[in-house]
């Protein structure tokens, strides 16, 4: 099912209200580290290849999501990529260029027709692989973001960077382009806004052992933890200081092209269960809200 012009997620950029505060969270409780710091922007990494995870600018009082970057599979895909975004109703704001940013490479940025802001990138710096670690993410696992016209997004997903879809369920549809079972979710709303990013721990335990750090840091789990249908994935999410919705992941399934997509009707829990186990509380109104307030930069 994987895409033949997007490789996966690298990272996503945000503007945040107090960028110390962000570094001291994101590297003594979510337990990422500092990569570059460059033009006033904080760049943080994990454990893999991955040049950095987040990109984190100093911004107003309320955060706000300014892209998601995806690798293409090569050079020339990024202009068939422009191309075809046009053509799926986007805009290219950013032609094909070489990019101002720590681990160089060039790229392109489009907007989708909603607004959302993807930036596409091949040949930039990646970084020798740190093995894994317990208790730190090793890169992201995926991003999900809100739609109140998800069947369109669904569409420019497919037709600008040629993603599949893997499972529909009544609230997210799970968006393709490699191995892993989703790299970006479409989250059905009545809004826009930043669903969530999760971060890819390395095994279980790790994730547990993440909760606990968090935990003592006085960020409480939100949701989980549990193990999702879709993805087959275990998860617990949070909220950083900044009102920011944010999960650990792991075991996230593995897919080929004989994975066979399924719908709403294939996904439907039994009374009293919002996921295989059957033992996690439902979100917290606070994540519930916090799914709602972080939008894409105008």
């Amino acid at each position: 099912m994987s895409s033949p012009l997007i490789e996966g997620l690298r990272n996503v950029a945000l503007n945040v209200p107090d960028l110390a505060q962000a570094e001291t969270f994101y590297t003594n409780a979510w337990n990422l580290q500092v990569s570059e710091r460059q033009g006033g922007a904080l760049y943080l990494r994990g454990t893999g290849r991955d040049p950095y995870l987040l990109v984190l600018h100093q911004g107003e009082a309320i955060a706000q999501l300014r892209s998601v970057t995806l690798r293409a599979r090569s050079e020339a895909a990024l202009g068939v990529i422009a191309q075809k975004a046009v053509a799926a109703g986007g805009t290219v704001i950013a032609p094909l260029g070489d990019l101002d940013e720590p681990a160089g490479g060039r790229g392109v940025t489009l907007r989708d027709r909603q607004g959302r802001l993807f930036q596409i990138v091949h040949g930039d710096a990646v970084r020798e692989d740190a093995g894994q670690q317990k208790d730190r993410p090793v890169r992201l696992a995926h991003v999900v973001l809100n739609s109140c016209a998800p069947n369109d997004t669904c569409a420019f997903l497919e037709e600008a960077l040629a993603f599949t879809l893997a499972d529909l369920t009544v609230r997210i549809a799970f968006m393709n382009c490699n191995t892993d079972h989703h790299t970006v979710g479409v989250a059905i709303a009545n809004n826009n806004a930043l669903n969530h990013i999760a971060f890819l721990m390395p095994d279980g335990d790790s994730l547990m052992r993440g909760a606990g750090r968090m935990r003592d840091a006085g960020y409480p789990i939100q949701w989980g933890p549990g193990r999702h249908g879709p993805g087959d994935n275990l998860f617990n999410y949070f909220i950083d200081p900044f009102g920011i919705p944010i999960e650990y992941t792991a075991e996230v399934q593995q897919i080929d092209e004989s994975y066979k997509p399924r719908g709403p009707e294939d996904w439907k829990w039994p009374p009293g269960r919002i996921d295989q186990w059957g033992i996690s509380a439902p979100p917290t109104t606070a994540l519930k809200e916090a799914q709602e307030r972080i939008h894409f930069i105008s």
